[in-house]
């Protein structure tokens, strides 16, 4: 039987959804463990089924999903497969969604908009689950729309270890792309003892994806820039950014971000010269077909087996990933 026993009658058991089924897997080896066989499939008419192919009864499941293109059918995978597994009477569920799906949906920015992410914390909650696993949120205020555990991780101590062997602090200004990534960026500054930039830039709010960047605050003229992101999507934010720096004497650009979204046509416009290096983690899946020379993707599963232990342990997972320790 796949889990990891303990004393007593705790199981631990990982499920995986069909989105990114590589990541989970690793996730497996890094904790020993194994995936719970799934009979996972989709009907002619595009509806989901899923069933666990051994019992699942009192144990401390989760369910591993992430939710890149087709999203929608992905977030509707994971909550069949929860509401399985809350009918299966498994005693704790918990939802890994290492990007969470509708984030940048946070809060209404016009009248008549919805406030999506709320909604698939609803719809999480609905389906059983009691608790969710996320990492590098877009906005931290998400971790108030569920009620139950939130585990907030983030993805920075991961992106750090690769930067101080490849940067020279001495060179670098680390920049945020926008006012809202100023208190990310400032702990990347800390950590790496580089002085921080801002780019202030204005978006059209009736124009999707399109951003005109505006002034720089900060010295960029002569330094290697490390702009520090969540997530990219079509690329044409960062791209824009990355021109204005190196406009303003910028000698290199460093692009890091935790979620690798990449919406066509990301792969053809983040190879822009004013690039010099990508660095994402696999949150998301990137296949053959979405890498090129200058990209480079870190593994996040260590990361993440190693909140989930935290969390079967009942061990203290903010002492492990809080992004401002």
């Amino acid at each position: 039987m796949s889990g990891i026993e303990t004393t007593g009658s705790k199981r631990l058991v990982l499920i995986s959804g069909r989105a990114h089924p590589e990541l989970a897997q690793q996730i497996a080896d890094e904790l020993g463990s194994e995936l719970v066989p799934t009979d996972a499939r989709t009907f002619a008419n595009g509806e989901l089924y899923a069933r666990y192919d051994e019992s699942v009864r009192g144990s401390d499941a989760f369910v591993i999903q992430s939710h890149a293109a087709p999203i929608n059918e992905w977030l509707m995978e994971q909550l069949i497969m929860v509401d399985a597994l809350k009918r299966a009477s498994a005693k704790r569920i918990t939802v890994v969604s290492p990007f969470y799906p509708y984030a940048r949906q946070d809060k209404k920015g016009r009248g008549r908009e919805p406030i999506s992410a709320r909604l698939v914390a609803d719809l999480y909650k609905a389906a059983g689950a009691d608790r969710i696993m996320s990492i590098d949120l877009h906005a931290a205020q998400i971790q108030g729309f569920f009620d139950g555990p939130v585990d907030h991780l983030f993805a920075m101590p991961v992106l750090l270890e690769h930067f101080r062997e490849k940067l020279d602090p001495s060179t670098l200004t680390v920049v945020s792309p926008d006012m809202g990534r100023v208190r990310v960026a400032d702990i990347w500054s800390d950590k790496l003892g580089a002085p921080l930039a801002i780019i202030h830039k204005r978006r059209d709010p009736l124009v999707p994806n399109e951003v005109s960047v505006h002034e720089i605050v900060g010295t960029v003229e002569g330094r290697v820039c490390l702009l520090v992101d969540d997530l990219i999507d079509t690329g044409r934010t960062i791209v824009k950014a990355a021109e204005a720096l190196k406009a303003n004497g910028a000698t290199g650009v460093v692009v890091a971000a935790t979620h690798a979204v990449f919406s066509p046509p990301a792969v053809e416009i983040l190879q822009n010269d004013s690039i010099d290096m990508v660095v994402v983690t696999d949150t998301l899946p990137v296949p053959p077909e979405k890498r090129w020379d200058r990209l480079t993707v870190l593994p996040i599963a260590p990361l993440l087996a190693r909140a989930i232990r935290e969390v079967f342990e009942d061990g203290s997972v903010t002492s492990l990933f809080d992004g401002a320790a």
